[in-house]
């Protein structure tokens, strides 16, 4: 199947084949693009910026652009540099995610992020330039939007996540009591060893709402403030 893009056919023949202007052009934009996201990303304060997502970028359209080179006039062409751009992509992503003390995993949103950023970066190095820019217009404010949203949805699921911090571990039936009383229900708990030590008893709890009238009215933000009044609550937040 030839695909035509609409892009390159308004730029002209030159932007569609292996050419000196044709290889900076796509060079050029893919790192544009990514240069977009990776201060969006930074502005966020995110480990991975600016820097990481335009180096990515830089290199999955070289690499496709190389493999064009390369396979120029075969039959059966072999993506090799382009796999293997994707495939260190994807572990970069994998060693940026981290657990934090809280038992929380953090970078999800960046490495999901990083690994479109590459496949972008393919696509206009691939001469795609319409696919590679439409996933941009996508991507861009599905990060920088949707945030909010997203948030909303999470305060007001049935189900959500607390790390817990106890002045005391005899406090702890207290709490269950008080969390059943509410027409909350502990799905699950588990003592975080990170806080060993420190005077402290520190869990991370899964709960769920099951009262009509808390689930209707209430948010995750509310339930916790008022939990946040217990005087054997050193402190509380949802993950």
């Amino acid at each position: 199947m030839n695909y035509t893009d609409p892009i390159a056919s308004l730029l002209g023949p030159w932007s569609a084949q292996l050419t000196l202007g044709s290889i900076l052009l796509r060079v050029l934009l893919s790192t544009a693009l990514a240069t977009v996201i990776g201060c969006e990303r930074s502005t966020k304060r995110h480990s991975a910026g600016l820097r990481t997502f335009l180096l990515i970028a830089l290199a999955a359209s070289a690499a496709m652009a190389l493999d064009g080179f390369l396979n120029a006039g075969c039959q059966t062409p072999l993506y090799l540099l382009s796999a293997a751009m994707i495939v260190g992509t994807s572990i970069i992503c994998v060693n940026s995610l981290v657990f934090n003390a809280k038992n929380k995993i953090k970078g999800l949103t960046t490495a999901a992020a990083l690994l479109g950023c590459g496949i972008i970066g393919l696509c206009i190095g691939a001469g795609a330039y319409t696919v590679g820019i439409a996933a941009f217009l996508v991507m861009l404010p599905s990060l920088a939007w949707l945030t909010a949203f997203e948030t909303y949805l999470k305060n007001r699921s049935n189900h959500f996540e607390i790390h817990l911090e106890l002045k005391n571990a005899s406090f702890l039936q207290d709490f269950v009591t008080v969390i059943r009383e509410l027409g909350l229900a502990i799905d699950d708990i588990e003592s975080n060893p990170a806080y060993m030590g420190s005077g402290l008893s520190v869990y991370s709890v899964a709960l769920s709402i099951h009262n009509d009238q808390l689930r209707k009215y209430k948010t995750h933000t509310e339930i916790i403030q008022a939990l946040k009044s217990l005087d054997y609550i050193a402190y509380i937040e949802e993950m």
